[in-house]
C-alpha cells in the first residue's frame, strides 16, 4: 500500500513579470500538511492558487524558499530526481486534459506506459474506471464523453499510479452544478478510502473545502486565513 506524503512549505516565494513590475503568485507562504490530509487553498482568481498547486507538484519553479516532501526537498532536485517525484503525484486540471485519439481506458493508462509498476496496469486502470462509474465506457473516445464523465477519466488517471500526494486545481471549474456535486462526491468519497493519497486541492466550491480538513485563504500570494473546516457529510 503506497503511503501518505507529508509536506513542509517553509518561506516560499514566486514571483510572475508583469510590465515594469513583479507579481507575487507566492509571497513567503509557509504550510505544513501531515500525510492522509486533505487541505483546501480557497481565493480570488489570481491569489496564487494554481501557483502554490504547480510548485508543490514541481511544474513551477520557485524563486526562493523550500519545499520538503517527506523530507526531501524539491526546490534543490536534480532533474532526474524531479521526474520521478512527478510520478509520485496526481495531477486533476480543470480542463481535464484528456488525449483525444485515445479511449477512456489508455487515457488512464497513459502515465504508466513508460514505467515498470509492481501491479498490472490494465487491470488498475479498469478497477479505477469502475469506482468512478464508468466500467461500461472504457474504449469512448473523449468526444463521447461528457464533461463531468471526462472529469472522471482525469481523476482515475491522476491515481493510477497509486501516488502519494493528489493535486487537484478547480477541478469543478468547468462542470454545471449538478455534475460539479457528482465530482466532488468523488473526491469526498476519496479521502475516507484506505492509503489515499495526502490532497491539495484549489476551488471555489464551499461543500467541497468544507469537506476538508483545513482551508487555507490566499489574497495576493499571501495567507490571509488558515481554518479548520467544517466538515460535512
Amino acid at each position: 500500500m503506497p503511503h501518505s506524503a507529508s509536506i513542509e512549505i517553509s518561506q516560499l516565494s514566486k514571483h510572475f513579470p508583469a510590465g515594469p513590475t513583479r507579481i507575487p503568485a507566492a509571497d513567503n507562504l509557509s504550510i505544513t500538511c501531515d500525510p492522509g490530509t486533505m487541505t483546501a487553498v480557497t481565493g480570488p482568481s489570481g491569489s496564487g492558487k494554481s501557483t502554490l498547486l504547480h510548485l508543490i507538484g514541481a511544474i513551477e519553479q520557485a524563486d526562493s524558499g523550500t519545499i520538503l516532501v517527506d523530507g526531501e526537498d524539491i526546490t534543490s532536485m536534480r532533474r532526474s530526481r524531479l521526474e520521478a517525484f512527478r510520478r509520485s503525484v496526481g495531477f486533476v486540471f480543470q480542463r481535464y486534459h484528456l488525449l483525444p485519439a485515445l479511449t477512456a481506458l489508455d487515457n488512464v493508462l497513459a502515465p504508466l506506459i513508460p514505467h515498470r509498476v509492481a501491479f498490472d496496469k490494465v487491470a488498475r486502470a479498469r478497477e479505477l474506471l469502475d469506482a468512478v462509474g464508468l466500467g461500461g465506457r472504457y474504449n469512448a473516445l473523449p468526444g463521447e464523453l461528457s464533461g463531468g464523465q471526462q472529469q472522471r477519466v482525469a481523476i482515475a488517471r491522476a491515481l493510477v499510479g497509486r501516488p502519494r500526494l493528489l493535486l487537484a486545481d478547480e477541478p469543478t471549474g468547468n462542470l454545471d452544478s449538478r455534475t460539479g456535486e457528482t465530482i466532488l462526491d468523488l473526491l469526498i468519497q476519496l479521502r475516507t478510502e484506505q492509503g489515499a493519497p495526502t490532497m491539495l486541492l484549489a476551488t471555489h466550491e464551499l461543500r467541497l473545502a468544507d469537506a476538508c480538513d483545513r482551508i487555507i485563504h490566499l489574497t495576493d500570494g499571501r495567507i490571509v486565513e488558515d481554518t479548520a473546516a467544517t466538515r460535512v457529510g
